[in-house]
């Protein structure tokens, strides 16, 4: 007789190629609609499943997991990050977990650069005069932002995408500078003509622009607090492309309010889609709906990750992307 097949259920709606090609693998349940499921829809779903495929919008503590039932053994996390998941308390509950590692390093480092840009010419001011029909010509004085070429770029958390967002702006003449957990061999920082700074502290009070790019863990929550803020120069820029909860974003905006930054370009938040209403009111803001990964072929890329670790895991065998405790 065929072996059962895997029961799988898709929080969120996913690019149809990704849906379709579930589908035909396993036994799959699929989103109607696009809302996030709630705590209770998430915790129906891994007592009806033997896999969940979340994203970072669903948290999956351990008081969920404790209500989860003993049917779900993996939550593939269609995503590269998975501190929205308990993922010690899924291990001792015999959850494994995986996530998508390595798909939209690029796209990220690109829209970190696209920030910068944005913030240091003023993009968005433009953008708004010209779409508001409020332009009445060209004039010496107007708009004047600032060049890249020849700023200090300080990045924080220089693992992959750090580093391609150390090459995307050393071809725009930057300095490359940075502070990491661990420094990088010789040749990684010849390579990418990057100066490492053993302290956090001295390299944000010396550079022009602070990309963040390294994950939340607790140790780097509020990394970028209200002290460590003010150590930044006043015409200094802050881009986050990673997590919101690295930055402490109401300091962040009383700073930017008072012109003590020059600007910031956030693509993330520290409290997910409720974000500090101050932020929205101010021109040297640019803010992004968390688009650094948003490209048609890192979706699929993802979801192509995601069904590659559900099938190795239905064939009996460790998935590739497979995330342990001890790695966080």
């Amino acid at each position: 007789m065929p072996r059962e097949r895997l029961s799988v259920v898709v929080t969120r709606r996913l690019p149809e190629v990704v849906e379709k090609r579930l589908c035909e693998l396993f036994d799959t349940e699929l989103r109607e609609d696009d809302r996030p499921m709630s705590n209770d829809e998430l915790i129906a779903a891994m007592c009806r499943a033997d896999v969940l495929v979340s994203t970072i919008t669903e948290h999956i503590d351990a008081a969920m997991l404790a209500h989860a039932g003993e049917r779900v053994k993996l939550i593939a996390n269609y995503g590269a990050g998975v501190d929205n998941i308990d993922v010690a308390t899924a291990r001792q509950r015999g959850i494994l977990v995986t996530n998508t590692p390595g798909v939209t390093t690029d796209d990220t480092a690109d829209m970190a650069m696209a920030l910068i840009l944005a913030v240091t010419r003023r993009i968005p001011e433009g953008l708004a005069v010209m779409q508001n029909g409020k332009w009445s010509g060209w004039a010496p004085t107007a708009y004047l932002g600032g060049r890249v070429g020849g700023r200090r770029l300080g990045i924080l958390g220089m693992g992959r995408i750090g580093q391609a967002v150390a090459r995307r702006a050393r071809a725009f003449g930057m300095g490359v500078h940075y502070h990491n957990r661990r420094r990088l061999r010789p040749e990684v920082e010849q390579e990418l003509g990057a100066t490492w700074w053993e302290s956090l502290d001295q390299m944000v009070s010396r550079m022009d622009v602070m990309s963040i790019n390294c994950p939340h863990t607790p140790s780097t929550y509020h990394l970028m607090n209200a002290r460590r803020l003010k150590l930044m120069k006043p015409s200094a820029v802050l881009v986050n492309t990673s997590r919101g909860e690295v930055v402490d974003e109401n300091a962040l905006t009383r700073m930017l309010r008072a012109g003590e930054i020059a600007g910031a370009g956030l693509d993330v938040y520290e409290h997910g889609a409720e974000i500090n209403p101050r932020l929205r009111h101010l021109d040297n803001v640019v803010l992004l709906p968390q688009m650094g990964s948003a490209t048609v072929e890192g979706r699929i890329e993802m979801g192509e990750k995601v069904i590659v670790n559900i099938k190795t895991f239905d064939d009996g065998h460790r998935p590739p992307d497979l995330i342990v405790p001890s790695m966080l």
